[in-house]
């Protein structure tokens, strides 16, 4: 599977929102499994956007076919756009699903790795932030991913605000310690995203 993470800043809210709902239109695309997003806790003029394609194929087909005239509907009411693609390498919780109906917020870690320690990170990944998310209350399900760079993206889809803070609150740090997280990590920025209903497709 291949996850697609869109961020930019968005100049004309209403017309961007009108433009959103265009993307419906991906519903008969072959290969596309879902997609959702919404607006940053932190900076509200920035929008998140996260698509979800079968394989790198599908996703080229309808980039070089029916992208732009989908995207013509939020032509200018945004700027700074960055897109990451991502091969999914596993689950966080089991059985990801790309829905987004129950999830108030997504939380997206991006993380630039250190070339010699990716193998640790992806070890670290596994045997201890993903237990801990999984066992967490209101966190549903996420996705770990990796691009070329060594670059990887951690999404992770919570029922509410307050839990998602609550795990913040009380295991980050430790959690962090446990797995180095220092030590493997170059750079990392995150956010966290009020899921808009109304994008969901």
């Amino acid at each position: 599977m291949l996850v697609k993470w869109i961020r930019c800043t968005v100049v004309d809210r209403r017309g961007f929102e009108r433009g959103q709902r265009k993307w419906a239109g991906l519903l008969g695309e072959p290969g596309f499994r879902g997609q959702g997003g919404g607006w940053s806790r932190g900076r509200p003029d920035v929008a998140h956007l996260f698509g979800f394609w079968e394989s790198r194929a599908f996703y080229d087909s309808f980039m070089a076919r029916s992208h732009d005239r989908l995207a013509a509907a939020q032509s200018g009411t945004y700027k700074n756009i960055q897109v990451r693609l991502f091969e999914h390498r596993f689950d966080v919780k089991v059985g990801f699903r790309p829905q987004f109906t129950d999830a108030d917020v997504v939380r997206i870690a991006h993380c630039r790795v250190r070339p010699e320690r990716e193998e640790h990170f992806t070890l670290m990944q596994e045997k201890v932030w993903n237990p801990a998310m999984a066992g967490s209350p209101g966190m549903l399900r996420g996705v770990f991913g990796q691009a070329p760079g060594p670059e990887f993206l951690v999404l992770s889809m919570w029922n509410s605000v307050a839990e998602h803070g609550k795990y913040r609150a009380e295991r980050v740090e430790r959690l962090a310690l446990r797995a180095q997280t220092e030590a493997d990590v170059a750079a990392i920025t995150g956010d966290v995203v009020e899921m808009e209903p109304s994008w969901t497709v």
